[in-house]
């Protein structure tokens, strides 16, 4: 956190669940080394003196240790403090009280000292700012786009409700892939993501789409929350029908015994029966494992991304 920033996260944060759910062992595919290497170290340096805040760590995202050691860190702007409350989320919650200004800059300049050829930048929800942030996320597209000419970027936003014209700010600004998860089936939404509307975030994809065709959509859900396969077929459906092009699925893994509880382990197998009814659905890309988070493998995927698409465009 900045030196003059507020630190409200709480240190017993309580989230939506009242009742402890405390987390089933993991089986042997989910587990992960803990993190050793030197540029491990680097990665986190790096961070820590531009004052970068990541998904990485505020997620507690399993695979920090294989991402940080390539030196691949997922920029989270606009604070480590979200407005809204998700019962799956270890970001803590409650009312930010400033908005770092030298922060775009700052991105930019830990964008260029990593080295990266693709970055995925995304926030926390900011619905006390009047375009919930789309200024900020545009002002550093601009600034990655300038420092590093050569470097994609990929944000990961969220769902900018009763912002008008907020969408429309960030598409300007020409990012190379706009993602927004809907992380869970419709039916858990009043449960999962309460301060969320599952057909608000499909539709705001399908906008970015009839905004600039040009750019990639991406979107992704969570698997092991209690839901159905023809749930899951069914939101494959409806981000083809909005022309997403790429879907993640990955596994919910219970941050702590305050969160949403999971409901089981999703074997490999079934992840790549998943893989294969959404590439039956004509997705350009589909990443489907049990450690599948948005930004993993980001790089290597947006290639094949590109890839995929300019073969459809050539049939």
């Amino acid at each position: 956190m900045a030196a003059n920033a507020i630190d409200l996260r709480p240190r017993h944060p309580e989230k939506i669940n009242n009742s402890e759910h405390p987390s089933p062992k993991k089986p042997s595919w989910i587990r992960v080394k803990a993190p050793t290497s030197t540029a491990y170290k680097e990665t986190r340096s790096i961070m820590r003196d531009l004052n970068l805040v990541t998904v990485c760590e505020e997620a507690a995202c399993p695979n920090i240790g294989e991402c940080w050691s390539q030196k691949h860190a997922t920029m989270m702007i606009m604070g480590d403090i979200c407005t809204r409350a998700c019962a799956f989320c270890n970001v803590a919650t409650g009312r930010p009280k400033y908005l770092d200004l030298n922060e775009p800059s700052h991105v930019a300049e830990a964008v260029a000292k990593l080295g990266l050829k693709h970055v995925v930048i995304t926030s926390v929800d900011r619905d006390d700012l009047e375009d919930g942030g789309a200024s900020h996320f545009a002002k550093t597209i601009m600034l990655v786009k300038e420092f590093s000419p050569s470097t994609t970027v990929e944000i990961l936003t969220p769902d900018f409700l009763r912002k008008d014209g907020a969408l429309e700010i960030i598409v300007k600004a020409k990012p190379d892939v706009f993602n927004h998860n809907l992380e869970t089936v419709p039916r858990l939404y009043p449960s999962v993501r309460p301060g969320a509307r599952y057909f608000h975030s499909v539709r705001l994809l399908d906008l970015v789409k009839e905004i600039d065709p040009e750019i990639f959509t991406k979107s992704g859900i969570m698997v092991g929350l209690g839901e159905q396969k023809h749930e899951v077929v069914q939101v494959m459906d409806d981000l083809r029908c909005a022309d997403v092009d790429f879907l993640t699925i990955g596994q919910y893994l219970q941050p702590s015994p305050k969160h949403f509880p999971i409901d089981r382990f999703i074997t490999p197998k079934e992840f790549k029966e998943y893989s294969t009814l959404a590439f039956g659905r004509k997705f350009l890309m589909v990443a489907s494992s049990p450690l599948t988070r948005s930004s993993y493998h980001a790089d290597k995927d947006f290639a094949e991304l590109r890839l995929a698409r300019s073969k459809k465009l050539a049939c």
